[in-house]
């Protein structure tokens, strides 16, 4: 990742700077609030690593700026103040997470890699596949052996649910809440009809069963 580093200890940036970069990121150092407002403003960046207390602009006002001009990076507030009026009003400007100095290293890294991860694309799926069965998510169409299947939508969305975890068992309870939005029993025999339901429209023509029952803990669809 690029990394922003806002520290005008230059002891304490050095630091940040070295074990950062041994773990393989890039790293840009601000030794004042002007330099990092600047450098946020004109560069990309993936993370921001800001300290609370910079004398002239400091990182609250660096933070509010960058926010107020709708740069959206992750932002980590370090800080010698670590109370708790101080640190909600470093997230109500905008920030991500917060640490309070003096901190081990191994902590630092560990925040830094957690909104690494936040901060990374996440590609959604637009086609999901269990064996013969395919589903294209965008046209809302189902198809076994390339022949359409026609499903009503809560069919859909349990099949969509099955097919997510193709190979697994999911749970009635788990389609309950996640197919109905039902947090608890209605005592009806609503899944297992629309599972019969989907069973008799993926089988149609005489073809093998793709779903699988288990009494007591579940259905799931072969993922093979």
């Amino acid at each position: 990742m690029r990394i922003l580093i806002a520290e005008d200890d230059g002891e304490t940036a050095g630091f940040v700077e070295r074990g950062l970069g041994e773990l393989g990121h890039n790293v840009v150092v601000a030794g004042n609030g002007e330099d990092a407002l600047h450098l946020g403003l004109t560069e990309d960046f993936d993370l921001l690593i800001l300290d609370r207390m910079m004398p002239g602009l400091d990182g609250l006002s660096v933070l509010k700026r960058l926010r107020a001009a709708d740069i959206a990076v992750p932002a980590l507030m370090l800080t010698a103040l670590g109370r708790i009026e101080d640190r909600v009003a470093g997230l109500d400007t905008g920030a991500d997470d917060y640490l309070v100095k003096p901190f081990a290293f191994s902590e630092l890294a560990a925040r830094v890699h957690a909104l690494g991860r936040r901060r990374a694309p996440q590609v959604a799926e637009t086609r999901l596949r269990a064996g013969t069965v395919e589903m294209d998510l965008l046209a809302r169409e189902v198809r076994r052996d390339g022949e359409l299947v026609t499903l009503q939508p809560k069919e859909f969305r349990l099949l969509e649910e099955l097919m997510r975890h193709a190979g697994e068992y999911v749970t009635r309870t788990m389609l309950l809440e996640r197919v109905w939005d039902f947090h608890c029993d209605p005592q009806t025999k609503i899944v297992e009809t629309h599972i019969s339901r989907l069973r008799s429209k993926l089988n149609e023509g005489g073809r093998a069963d793709v779903i699988e029952t288990e009494r007591g803990v579940g259905y799931r669809i072969r993922a093979g």
